[in-house]
């Protein structure tokens, strides 16, 4: 072996990119799994190991379609699949949207990279929530762009700041990021909010990127707002799928929705489609069940009813973590998640990694520190409420246990 070659190195563009979700802490928990540990985890928004599977009529539709999905599709998906989304589209108010406007790709996450790589120029900005979903900061700087965070504070529910949007506009920004109802915090923006957005987008001719992944994950009445519906002078893109409305997760079957000033948008939605032909086209099979989950019986309304399980889980990890000395959270308004704060002050750890790194090793319950959602101040970590309340309290036990032992 000759060791004077020099090593093969990896891009320059991922020098700085990371994923928390599924990073050096998630490595360490799998490492424990197999020693034989059996490790919490409470990591990851993926429904079926918690016991929520794709509802059957989906599942059957996918498999009664499956000898019509060898070959490749059209490259921006099946027509019924399309056409589906496009009366979707229709029901919640977003105007003027035809076939050709709708892509659907392998999952959301693919569809963000791609969106994003048809978009930035090396140097361009994109305006994202802090706490963010990760993979929109590390899209942005994959495609050569920069992500600018802007604020959403716990102390007004971890809706956005408009003002604090605004003052981080340049001339290298190209669009702003709304992610509603929110991952990692559960917030769900109100019209008002979103209606100013719009506006300062419109203003400043910006494009908007609205992930609503989770739009149908909604409790205790709220309301979800697609911001396409509300100033027909911005170019929108509206990103859903199946994974978690529909809890399919693994069929990887999403879409994103060209809409509004799409007549300012021509060289850009060229790109976007030279983009989504050369991909060849997205899974088939997966998208034989999109007609059926958009028009078929909504489960998801049992789950985030009053009683339903996600319901209920999401009000018990809120009220067993306000409830433990040191920590807070604001209860989650849609999705599945809670993101509490830790205050440092009052324990022996250095930071959120810190303590998700002791939590996983010591009482062997994996979480997501909050730095990992590009989140500023070190002192917030994400819990998913996936599994039953059994397995949550256990969880929350061995977190206080952890806690008292770490108390300054």
């Amino acid at each position: 072996m000759n060791s004077d070659h020099p090593a093969y190195l990896k891009s320059d563009r991922l020098s700085t990119l990371s994923y928390a979700i599924r990073g050096p802490i998630f490595d360490k928990a799998h490492e424990m799994q197999l020693a034989g540990q059996n490790i919490i985890n409470l990591n990851i928004g993926n429904p079926a190991p918690f016991g929520l599977f794709t509802p059957d009529e989906i599942v059957q539709d996918m498999i009664l379609n499956i000898g019509e999905a060898q070959g490749y599709s059209h490259h921006l998906g099946i027509f019924p699949a399309r056409k589906a989304i496009m009366h979707y589209t229709q029901q919640i108010g977003i105007p003027e949207v035809t076939i050709d406007d709708i892509y659907i790709g392998n999952g959301v996450s693919e569809l963000i990279v791609m969106t994003m790589q048809a978009m930035l120029n090396d140097g361009d900005e994109i305006l994202i929530p802090s706490p963010d979903y990760p993979l929109w900061t590390t899209a942005v700087s994959l495609s050569g762009g920069r992500p600018v965070h802007y604020r959403c504070e716990e102390q007004n529910e971890w809706v956005p700041d408009v003002e604090d949007i605004r003052s981080r506009i340049s001339p290298k920004t190209k669009g702003i990021v709304v992610i509603s109802p929110n991952n990692p915090t559960g917030a769900v923006y109100p019209k008002s909010v979103l209606q100013q957005i719009a506006d300062l987008a419109a203003e400043k001719n910006l494009i908007i990127l609205s992930d609503e992944i989770y739009d149908k994950i909604l409790y205790d009445g709220n309301k979800h707002i697609p911001i396409a519906s509300l100033n027909p002078d911005v170019f929108y893109l509206t990103f859903g799928g199946l994974s978690k409305n529909y809890r399919a997760t693994g069929y990887r079957s999403g879409w994103v929705i060209l809409s509004g000033a799409k007549h300012r948008a021509a060289s850009y939605i060229e790109g976007l489609t030279l983009l989504a032909s050369m991909r060849l086209c997205a899974n088939v099979p997966a998208q034989y069940g999109i007609q059926t989950a958009l028009g078929g019986y909504q489960s998801i309304d049992d789950l985030v009813a009053p009683k339903g399980r996600l319901y209920r889980q999401g009000k018990f990890v809120h009220d067993r973590v306000n409830a433990i000395p040191g920590l807070s959270c604001a209860l989650p308004k849609g999705a599945l998640y809670v993101f509490p704060s830790i205050d440092l002050a009052q324990f022996r750890f250095e930071d959120d990694n810190d303590f998700v790194l002791k939590l996983l090793t010591e009482q062997k319950v994996l979480l997501v520190p909050g730095s990992g959602f590009n989140h500023y101040d070190r002192a917030h970590f994400r819990i998913v409420f996936l599994a039953d309340t059994d397995i949550l309290g256990t969880a929350l036990d061995r977190m206080e246990e952890l806690l008292h032992q770490y108390r300054a």
